[in-house]
């Protein structure tokens, strides 16, 4: 009991310390790797360079700041694994799956932008791209990574029953020592 406590308060300080400077851990993780396979299949269409955190194609400078990285998205695949009680080779199979979907479809977003990017509705495009569907990216990701690996558990919940019938053990036991 005291092992699965320990487990859970672990757990959410993970949560909170990746979770400082915004999700910094994920943009500084993820950059290096966006950026290089984005400007590799941008190569594939024009000239392509990157430098730090700019890809240029054809000659047009690209940022790839955090936003693009999608940090925070991570960051939330991270506090939803986190969140509900698993086994540790489950835990790193939902973060590989995740990550690893994740980072391909947004590496493909970066990629499908950067052609439109001197095109005359590139603008409406990338606000529609990055408000709605970045948004259906990430539930849609989650939604089949809960379906594959058969997840019962409700990210938060399952831990508040716990705690909460931890608290009522602790209630009946100072009842029965009266």
């Amino acid at each position: 009991m005291k092992k699965k406590v320990l487990f859970l308060f672990l757990r959410y300080v993970l949560i909170l310390l990746f979770g400082i400077g915004g999700g910094i851990v994920f943009y500084k993780l993820f950059l290096s790797p966006t950026v290089f396979l984005s400007s590799k299949l941008l190569s594939l269409f024009g000239e392509t360079q990157f430098v730090n955190d700019f890809i240029f194609f054809n000659n047009i400078p690209i940022e790839i700041s955090k936003a693009c990285v999608a940090a925070a998205a991570y960051y939330l695949f991270f506090i939803l694994i986190m969140s509900f009680p698993l086994d540790l080779k489950k835990r790193t199979y939902l973060f590989l799956f995740n990550f690893l979907i994740f980072f391909i479809i947004n590496v493909l977003r970066i990629f499908f932008m950067a052609l439109l990017i001197k095109s005359n509705f590139f603008e409406e495009v990338h606000m529609a791209v990055w408000n709605l569907f970045s948004t259906i990216f990430v539930i849609l990701v989650w939604f089949l990574s809960v379906k594959i690996f058969k997840i019962k558990e409700i990210p938060f919940y399952n831990d508040f029953i716990f705690l909460k019938s931890l608290i009522k053990k602790k209630k009946d036991y100072k009842k029965k020592i009266k």
